[in-house]
């Protein structure tokens, strides 16, 4: 399940725009006016529905989840897992086993995260508008990483044309694997920084695993 979560929602923020020489300038100007929207809030909650497929494996997977984002930091709740990350820490909870790990937070520049996926476009990939699957509702832009041997093949968003926020984003990975996440409600908010330290005390005989070095 952690892995899912390194390919999520997002949810989600500063961003420029780099216009490089292969990118579509009317897809940099969807994402521009995109990530300017997140950029203006303090912070958000969103509830979505997430999917998996591994053609290789036979696995499809279905759940829904919620998330808080505030800058780099996030709270996700994805089925009987919860993530916390503070930006420097990040607890990983599973309820099945009423068991939390604490590690250090390494992030990893393929990573999609929900306090990046606003501005992944800025460095390492190129973007382009899908002509032939926009609509009047909304805007389809694929992100193709720089680097061939990245796991991830292709980024695909769906920008709503009026309001310029995310209506889903999928990851497609070269070894087949699609995952696709879906917003169902998007609230702006003000958020505690509280909200992403794990309080073992609301979790009554929780075991603790700290992997931290």
């Amino acid at each position: 399940m952690k892995r899912l979560f390194l390919f999520a929602v997002s949810v989600w923020m500063s961003f420029s725009v780099a216009q490089a020489q292969n990118n579509d300038p009317k897809a940099g100007e969807i994402l521009e006016a995109m990530s300017s929207k997140y950029k203006s809030v303090k912070g958000f909650k969103a509830t979505f529905s997430y999917s998996m497929e591994s053609p290789g494996s036979g696995i499809k997977e279905n759940a829904t989840g919620e998330i808080v984002v505030k800058d780099s930091k996030f709270y996700l709740k994805l089925g009987s897992q919860e993530v916390i990350n503070n930006g420097s820490t990040v607890w990983t909870y599973l309820k099945d086993a009423n068991e939390v790990t604490i590690t250090d937070y390494e992030p990893d520049e393929d990573d999609i995260t929900p306090s990046n996926i606003y501005n992944v476009y800025k460095k390492g990939y190129k973007y382009t508008l899908v002509a032939k699957e926009s609509n009047k509702v909304d805007d389809v832009i694929d992100l193709t990483p720089d680097n061939k041997n990245s796991q991830v093949n292709k980024i695909r968003i769906i920008v709503n044309k009026k309001d310029k926020s995310i209506k889903s984003f999928k990851t497609f990975e070269r070894n087949g694997n699609k995952y696709n996440y879906t917003i169902t409600n998007f609230t702006p908010t003000a958020v505690d920084d509280k909200t992403f330290v794990f309080d073992k005390t609301k979790y009554k005989g929780v075991e603790v695993e700290d992997l931290r070095n």
